[in-house]
């Protein structure tokens, strides 16, 4: 790539480049210091920042081209912080500022040394959806160590209600941060978009557009075919119970199975509301997707929560299914749609992970908000969280359903994106 291309974002004058390699040199050391200290997480988090701010000198081979030292700043901030005073309130809201930055900086570098591309609204939203991601990751990995390598950093003897109610806080710190980075950061996308237009190498898609192959191999495909006689007759079959479901609810004036029964039967008439008021047709192997996943939800908060563990787990891989699919579906139908705006294949799956895993967690803060307001009206919550270690087990789920719908779902959502597209074009 030419010299050209080094502006902007990752600008290449010399005073950026000595306060940026300043800051990174002071990450290195303090990573180095976390290490000898035995603090693990943070020697994890500081090298992870080190390794993506180092990644565009390494890869232009030249030490000027580095990130906006002020986004290295708000990155140093929180290590500081943890270093000199321990881990205190503040450091609780910076690491999530400091997450955002890297959100941005990471963003960029995608946008620059992949096929992806991408205008400044997209950026920014891919910057919002991957805070909110990187904070459910890094809290799942800190769950997985206590309870592999019997490590204190989230089950730390408190408990579950109470080391939950600390999870939800920081989602909630991670989730204004988000917002936070999408605002203020986008004057530097904004700035770097002008100047990364020349001498890019182009697309798959812009020099053979029919050279992408497709996602879901012909044997799955083959399998995984039904009949839609049966799809559709399997979809009124579900669409029924929940009628009876929903009366059963009135009779028994159970006000939980009553809402969830009626949302869920509601949503599995929006199939044919889209195909009537929007002419958006849905295969029937769609519509039978998103059908089991609000009846198998309507089932387990009729009582099949209580009485079957692991039910909790397969309404939420489902459920986190049909996001996957939606995110997916939405996203190829503007990639379709504008030239603006490209996922190869590869990527997209990637862009489904983060996408289902941000979306898990606003979901979680979602049920937390409403199980607290519940609890102070003295009502019964609707939907409710019971402690740490269910709100964690949600989440690895949700990214067993993501890579169900990544997989799977893509062959099945390839005709709806196009039609999506054709929609956007009209």
């Amino acid at each position: 790539m030419a010299d050209t291309q080094h502006g902007g974002m990752l600008g290449n004058t010399q005073q950026n480049a000595a306060l940026a390699w300043v800051i990174t040199v002071a990450l290195v050391v303090l990573a180095l210091n976390h290490g000898l200290a035995d603090s693990y997480r943070w020697l994890a988090f500081t090298g992870f920042a080190v390794a993506i701010v180092l990644l565009p000198a390494a890869a232009f081979r030249d030490p000027l081209v580095m990130p906006p030292w002020e986004l290295l700043v708000l990155v140093l901030l929180p290590v500081v912080d943890a270093t000199v005073l321990g881990e205190t309130f503040l450091t609780s809201i910076a690491i999530y500022v400091a997450v955002a930055a890297i959100a941005l900086v990471v963003t960029v570098e995608i946008d620059r040394f992949t096929a992806v591309r991408m205008n400044h609204a997209f950026a920014v939203v891919l910057v919002v959806l991957t805070t909110l991601a990187v904070a459910g990751a890094w809290h799942v990995a800190q769950w997985l160590a206590d309870v592999t390598f019997g490590t204190n950093y989230i089950l730390d003897g408190r408990s579950q209600d109470v080391a939950n109610h600390d999870l939800m806080v920081n989602f909630a710190y991670a989730a204004i941060a988000g917002l936070f980075a999408g605002v203020v950061f986008s004057r530097y996308f904004g700035s770097y978009g002008d100047a990364i237009e020349t001498q890019r190498t182009p697309t798959p898609r812009e020099t053979s557009p029919d050279s992408e192959p497709d996602p879901v191999p012909t044997l799955i495909r083959d399998q995984l075919d039904a009949p839609e006689a049966v799809v559709r007759g399997l979809s009124r079959v579900m669409q029924v119970s929940l009628a009876v479901l929903l009366l059963y609810g009135f009779v028994t004036l159970d006000l939980t199975t009553v809402s969830n029964a009626a949302i869920a039967l509601g949503i599995t008439f929006l199939p044919a509301i889209l195909e009537r008021d929007y002419r958006l047709t849905l295969e029937p192997g769609l519509v039978f997707w998103l059908t089991a996943a609000v009846f198998l939800h309507a089932l387990g908060s009729a009582g099949l929560y209580a009485l079957i563990s692991s039910w909790d787990s397969l309404t939420h891989t489902i459920s986190a299914s049909i996001v996957a699919a939606a995110g997916y579906a939405v996203v190829r139908a503007i990639d379709l749609h504008t030239d603006e705006i490209y996922f190869p294949p590869a990527m997209l799956f990637a862009f489904i992970l983060v996408f289902v895993l941000a979306f898990g967690v606003a979901w979680e803060l979602l049920e937390f908000t409403l199980d607290w307001s519940a609890q102070q009206l003295g009502i019964e919550a609707v939907v409710a969280q019971h402690g740490l270690n269910d709100t964690i087990v949600d989440l690895v789920y949700d990214v067993v359903g993501a890579v169900v719908a990544a997989v799977w779902g893509s062959f099945y959502l390839t005709a709806l994106s196009q039609r999506l597209a054709a929609q956007l074009d009209g």
